[in-house]
């Protein structure tokens, strides 16, 4: 940490010193003028009190007694201090799976609550990340922008639903093309996805998607979600259960978590795959691949709370005007 004085204004206070010099000068000037009209030269040591040569230094004295009191006053009023700090941080986006595959109850109470549980256990992890919500199945939208408000970005998370995204699918590549929109304006360093998905109904084109995302600088951590057993996928109308997903042979249809597009995706784009049944130990282990390769950056703040040095110059001042004080009473400059 070093000193900085804020407003370089202050420093006009220091034009005071020759401003002061000049008219010391003058001063000794007029007296000795004055001691030459009084009487000749030669009779001074008869008619003055003969002075010592201490007295003739106090002229310097002032001027360093002046000195170091304008010092205190420029370091009282705008000392600060330059504090340059790194710190670590990313920009977050959690890509939600709501595809109704997502509605299986394999993962209690089901792989969508489970997934939306994660997200807000992993937020109440984060400290200065900035994190956004992208939601997609047959297609892909931006419900939350980056933001360090972790309190509003749960209320958004709690609202999503299966049904938010009326196209049925998994394409990651429309969910990639809008996290690419969303980091725009993001340093390529510091683009992160979390992407939770059962990775079910998968459109084929996570090959583009790793593409997309490598081509952007966005590491992706993938978190499967759901049983490799499966369970039945239920239907809702208006919050009400209707059945479950049959086939065309009116087959109950088992919906299995389906993992290989999930760890290609992760493994390509340097980040890491994650088992998210486990909600204890699942929102530890994305933070820690998030901080893996966290982007850094220099700070700098301008502390008002400084360390100030004003009580040594103004010691050292008041110094040199006691001297002045105690020698020469009527503060006289006589030479």
């Amino acid at each position: 940490m070093e000193l900085y004085l804020g407003n370089y204004w202050y420093l006009l206070l220091l034009l005071l010193l020759p401003v002061l010099s000049f008219f010391l000068i003058r001063y000794v000037k007029w007296k000795k003028k004055r001691k030459e009209i009084f009487a000749d030269s030669r009779f001074h040591e008869a008619l003055f009190e003969k002075k010592s040569g201490f007295i003739k230094i106090f002229p310097a004295l002032y001027f360093i007694a002046t000195l170091f009191l304008i010092f205190s006053i420029i370091d009282l009023l705008s000392g600060s201090e330059e504090v340059t700090t790194n710190q670590k941080f990313n920009n977050v986006i959690f890509m939600l799976d709501v595809s109704n595959s997502m509605n299986a109850e394999d993962i209690e109470p089901s792989r969508l609550a489970e997934a939306k549980n994660l997200v807000i256990q992993t937020m109440q992890k984060l400290k200065n990340d900035k994190v956004g919500m992208i939601i997609f199945a047959g297609q892909a939208t931006s419900i939350m922008p980056l933001t360090t408000d972790y309190n509003s970005a749960e209320t958004y998370i709690n609202g999503v639903e299966t049904g938010s995204i009326k196209i049925q699918g998994t394409d990651f590549l429309k969910a990639m093309e809008t996290a690419v929109d969303k980091f725009k304006n993001i340093n390529k360093g510091a683009r992160k996805v979390i992407l939770l998905s059962d990775g079910e109904d998968n459109e084929g084109n996570d090959n583009a998607a790793i593409k997309l995302a490598n081509r952007e600088g966005i590491i992706v951590t993938s978190v499967g979600i759901g049983s490799d057993e499966g369970a039945p996928v239920p239907e809702y109308e208006f919050g009400q259960l209707m059945g479950y997903k049959s086939d065309m042979n009116g087959q109950t249809v088992i919906s299995k978590r389906q993992t290989e597009a999930l760890m290609k995706i992760a493994e390509s784009t340097g980040g890491s795959y994650i088992d998210g049944n486990n909600i204890n130990e699942a929102p530890d282990r994305i933070v820690e691949a998030l901080n893996k390769k966290a982007s850094s950056t220099e700070t700098l703040v301008k502390s008002q709370n400084a360390n100030h040095y004003y009580q040594y110059f103004l010691a050292v001042s008041i110094f040199f005007f006691l001297i002045i004080f105690l020698f020469n009473p009527k503060r006289d400059f006589n030479i």
